[in-house]
């Protein structure tokens, strides 16, 4: 079979999923249709928005659909009249058995880790929380337990540690809309040879992947510096870690912060100390040393470096962070 004869559909939402898609239409493969989540009100004035992968799709004259529920008949079977071969799936959400099972050559999905680890929602920032200094991307057929299915194909990405999340992801989006199009032609020349994820060497234990809240973000200051500084680039620049500013007065003022440098000093102080010079500085103390703070975000005010932060936001060491 040719790639122009082999229909594909593509489900995803964000913009990760968007490249994988721009390299099938653009290298010529049959998109017959385009699944992703329906739209969500944003902004002040919560205005529908479109997701990144819909925008795309209307852009190129892909069918599209946008079900609230994968299981409900009349997308199921709106689904079936595309009477796909084969169904990609990046960055969407967990699939019924009567969806993924439905084309004669399977469905694969993209992920940002290299399993078995990290499987589920946040693979990019928890490799980053953790300190790896490698992950990648996988490509795998779908099965019933969320990201257990048997691996096709993986790229190893190195981390450096300057690297935040939005990095990384960047990294393997466009590395991932690559793969993608190998593991179709993979499938097309029916040389895959997909291999359990339990037969897989791993290095130490299975880490997950759990999706972030916002309390997940809160820094605790009473670490090693080291884990500190990759828990903040692993959620930079979104969803943010935060910490409160408690102020003389007693007010406290969530404040995200964005990029951190190591500071091994040793001190006396207790984990959550402020030190500034009010000027050009601001550091906090942990338990081995300091965290060195570059970039950050007060409540409605705009991300600042912290030199710029300071010649508006008075900014003493009575101020305690926590």
């Amino acid at each position: 079979m040719k790639k122009e004869d082999l229909r594909i559909v593509y489900m995803g939402t964000p913009d990760f999923a968007v490249e994988a898609l721009r390299c099938l239409v653009e290298g010529g493969y049959n998109v017959v249709g385009v699944i992703t989540m329906p739209d969500k009100p944003a902004g002040r004035g919560h205005k529908l928005q479109y997701s990144p992968v819909k925008q795309f799709a209307l852009d190129h004259n892909l069918p599209l659909l946008q079900p609230e529920k994968l299981k409900d008949e009349a997308f199921v079977d709106a689904l079936r009249a595309w009477q796909a071969d084969l169904q990609i799936v990046v960055a969407f959400r967990m699939l019924p058995e009567v969806v993924w099972n439905m084309p004669r050559l399977g469905t694969f999905n993209l992920h940002a880790s290299l399993l078995p680890q990290y499987r589920g929602a946040a693979p990019i920032n928890w490799a980053v929380i953790n300190g790896d200094t490698e992950t990648g991307i996988t490509t795998f057929f779908l099965k019933h337990e969320i990201d257990t299915g048997e691996v096709i194909q993986q790229v190893h990405v190195p981390i450096e540690d300057t690297d935040n999340v939005g990095i990384v992801h960047d990294k393997l989006m466009l590395l991932g809309g690559r793969l993608v199009v190998e593991t179709v032609d993979a499938i097309l020349n029916d040389t895959v040879k997909s291999i359990p994820q339990e037969a897989m060497a791993t290095v130490g234990e299975l880490r997950p992947a759990p999706k972030i809240f916002k309390e997940t973000c809160r820094i605790n200051w009473d670490q090693p510096v080291k884990r500190i500084y990759d828990f903040i680039r692993g959620l930079s620049p979104y969803p943010a870690a935060w910490t409160e500013l408690v102020q003389p007065d007693g007010e406290n003022v969530v404040m995200k912060i964005f990029e951190t440098e190591k500071v091994a000093t040793p001190h006396q102080l207790n984990p959550g100390t402020l030190l500034t010079d009010g000027k050009t500085y601001i550091r906090v103390a942990a338990q081995d040393g300091f965290i060195g703070i570059h970039a950050l975000q007060l409540p409605g005010k705009k991300r600042l470096k912290v030199d710029e932060l300071l010649r508006g936001f008075r900014l003493t060491e009575e101020f305690k962070v926590g």
